[in-house]
């Protein structure tokens, strides 16, 4: 099971700069956060090791971020 606090103390500011990168716009980013880590926890049960904890979280951000 994945500490998904940990996750987000360790990876939070990695994902916000990844989207801002994609949206130019940091409230924009600020709340794309916020919805990754929600998916995240959603789907945590998902997450299978194939790849770093990290990419994981910026494909999740990378769905979100190209919605708006």
């Amino acid at each position: 099971m994945l500490d998904m606090d940990s996750i987000y103390s360790e990876h939070a500011k990695l994902v916000y700069k990844f989207l801002i990168s994609l949206c130019h716009e940091t409230d924009t980013a600020e709340e794309l956060t916020q919805e990754t880590f929600h998916q995240a926890v959603r789907c945590a049960n998902k997450y299978n090791g194939n790849c770093k904890v990290s990419t994981w979280l910026c494909q999740i951000a990378k769905i979100y971020g190209t919605k708006n």
